[in-house]
């Protein structure tokens, strides 16, 4: 019985595997989404979090100041939640090849790493995230799709232990230089 389970099991893992979306997927899209370009100077995105059976946990409004030197992009994110939190993280991601990036912040663990193809952006990594009282280790798979010029959607799952415990939906704008500074 133990072998069975162990086979049905290790079946389940490689179907699943062979269901993941590559970002590559994506190389024919257009517009092309640099995150370099796209997040140099202020964004803004407003987002939503939902429990695995999409019931809506909290909202939330985020403003991101980036900054371009050389090879790498700091984010100044701002998050404001709808039940007055406040949350702040800065990110430097690096340029690391071909379409590729690593990042870090202050609250992720270890280095998240990213691919670009085409409108997409494909980014994982692991973050303590905390819920009812306890804090989780959790692993993110985020997803962001550029539609034109201003406007990009992101679509996080938030899995332990490979199973999705949470999504986070946001939609970026970003502000134009002109817009930041009109009275």
């Amino acid at each position: 019985m133990k072998r069975i389970l162990t086979l049905g099991l290790a079946l389940l893992m490689l179907i699943l595997a062979g269901c993941s979306t590559e970002v590559t997927e994506y190389r024919q899209q257009q517009p092309a989404l640099d995150i370099f370009h796209y997040f140099q100077g202020r964004t803004e995105a407003w987002g939503m979090v939902q429990d695995r059976n999409g019931k809506q946990l909290r909202r939330f409004h985020v403003e991101i100041d980036g900054d371009v030197v050389g090879d790498t992009l700091t984010l100044h994110e701002r998050f404001v939640y709808d039940d007055g939190e406040k949350q702040q993280r800065v990110w430097r991601i690096r340029r690391t090849g071909d379409n590729r990036y690593q990042g870090t912040a202050g609250d992720i663990e270890g280095v998240a790493s990213g691919q670009a193809a085409g409108n997409a952006f494909h980014w994982r990594y692991s973050m303590n995230v905390e819920a009812s009282g306890s804090r989780w280790l959790l692993h993110f798979d985020d997803w962001m799709f550029l539609q034109d010029g201003s406007h990009l959607f992101n679509k996080t799952e938030m899995k332990k232990f490979g199973i999705t415990v949470a999504t986070v939906t946001l939609f970026f704008t970003r502000t134009t230089a002109e817009e930041r500074t009109a009275p």
